[in-house]
């Protein structure tokens, strides 16, 4: 397997300080959050884009992704703005050479089918762009669509190659699924997987792997060797949790365990 670590547990670092982050802790590649509070996001331009993708070649270190905060089933995002914001990450990714986009379903409260509909129709048209860069958009197990199931719907939809889904193993196993019925839910679709750890369902602030609750060693096990894993450490969110880079050999250590 490969490994990687996502910049939400390092908010804010800068590029080179990233790319030997994850050159010194033995990783082969970063989540990039695309997000204008972070060095890279869409707003960037072509000489910033190019030289942070010379920064991380010169490291051989992979930018697995660039992980975009579009919600594609949201019923309240004008669609024009929706449609925008993907073709925008999708060229990012393509200027910086990553191979995904992630992107949120966000599809509230409204009938699941119509929330599929919606997202369905949103990332085939993207499949289009993507295809011509040679990117693959990710749908993650999230919010509305927090389980494989929920995911596997929308993407059955769509039936394009470029367009797949991303597993975060937290929000499975707080939708009740089975790692097992995951995996035979997103096989035909899936990217990579997001690993975390937490204390319980209600305490979810990220903890060291292997210090919580979550079933990692269940997932990893369904994966073949060629597959990418991605510790998402939500420092970002948690401001009191302890520091990543301190936790990132022992981490990739832990996962190459099991």
């Amino acid at each position: 397997m490969k490994f990687a670590f996502s910049t939400l547990g390092v908010p804010g670092l800068p590029i080179p300080e990233v790319v030997a982050l994850a050159s010194s802790t033995g990783y082969q590649g970063v989540e990039l959050r695309a997000h204008p509070e972070e060095p890279v996001h869409p707003g960037i331009g072509r000489r910033e884009r190019a030289a942070v993708a010379e920064e991380f070649e010169r490291a051989g270190i992979e930018i697995l992704t660039v992980a975009g905060y579009a919600r594609v089933a949201s019923a309240e995002a004008d669609g024009d703005r929706v449609r925008q914001e993907l073709e925008e990450l999708v060229r990012l990714a393509g200027d910086l050479g990553a191979s995904f986009v992630r992107v949120f379903p966000g599809g509230g409260d409204q009938d699941p089918a119509d929330a599929d509909a919606t997202a369905a129709r949103r990332l085939a048209r993207a499949a289009e762009t993507a295809a011509d860069v040679g990117v693959r958009i990710l749908l993650e197990t999230h919010d509305s669509h927090r389980t494989g199931a929920d995911a596997a719907r929308v993407l059955g939809l769509v039936g394009h190659p470029q367009v797949g889904a991303l597993w975060d193993v937290m929000h499975t196993w707080l939708g009740g699924e089975d790692p097992v019925a995951t995996h035979a839910a997103l096989g035909p679709y899936l990217g990579y997987v997001q690993v975390k750890d937490i204390a319980s369902a209600r305490d979810t602030t990220p903890l060291a792997l292997g210090a919580g609750v979550l079933p990692l060693g269940e997932c990893l096990a369904l994966l073949d060797d060629t597959s990418w894993v991605c510790w998402e450490y939500e420092k970002r969110w948690y401001p009191s949790a302890e520091e990543l880079p301190g936790l990132l050999a022992a981490g990739r250590e832990y996962l190459e365990s099991l």
